[in-house]
Parts: structure tokens; C-alpha cells; sequence
């Protein structure tokens, strides 16, 4: 179980960094928010994936780990989109 927890905590931070360096803009997520962000993203992967492929198995496989990172880039793109026009109104 602790070994499920940092292993996703791992695949978090290095997902949610690639997101960073892969969508442009600046994004103003610390350490933690791009955390938030790879684990989120990686709930958003694996739902798609859920949904186009109907299963799979196994935690730590190729697909996993390019689901997690377009999850966390969608996110991401999502978040700076609702940010920005939040800012623009004020």
C-alpha cells in the first residue's frame, strides 16, 4: 500500500512537470501544485482510458504513464484557460 502511494506520488510530479514544460504560458504551480496537478491528471488519463479501452490491468505500464501526462496536460490547459479569463474580468 505505501509503496502504491509513492509510487503514485512519483509518477505525479514527473507527470504534472511534463504537462508544465509541454503547455505554454506561465502556470504559477509550485512543488505541490504540480503534484496536484500529475495525480489529478492521472485520475483524468486513466478515466479515458477507462472509457475507450474498457480495462486493463497493471499499475506501472507505458500506457499508464502517457495517460497520466495527457491527463495532467488537459488539466492543466483547462486550469490556465479558467485562470485566465477569471483574471481578465477583475
Amino acid at each position: 500500500m505505501l509503496g502504491t502511494i509513492i509510487g503514485l506520488i512519483i509518477i505525479g510530479i514527473i507527470a504534472g512537470y511534463i504537462a508544465r514544460l509541454v503547455v505554454p504560458g506561465r502556470s504559477g504551480l509550485g512543488i505541490g501544485g504540480t503534484l496536484l496537478l500529475g495525480v489529478v491528471g492521472s485520475f483524468v488519463g486513466g478515466f479515458l482510458a477507462y472509457l475507450l479501452f474498457r480495462g486493463g490491468t497493471g499499475f506501472v505500464q507505458p500506457a499508464s504513464w502517457i495517460g497520466s501526462i495527457i491527463g495532467a496536460i488537459i488539466v492543466l490547459a483547462i486550469y490556465q484557460a479558467t485562470r485566465g479569463r477569471s483574471h481578465s474580468r477583475a
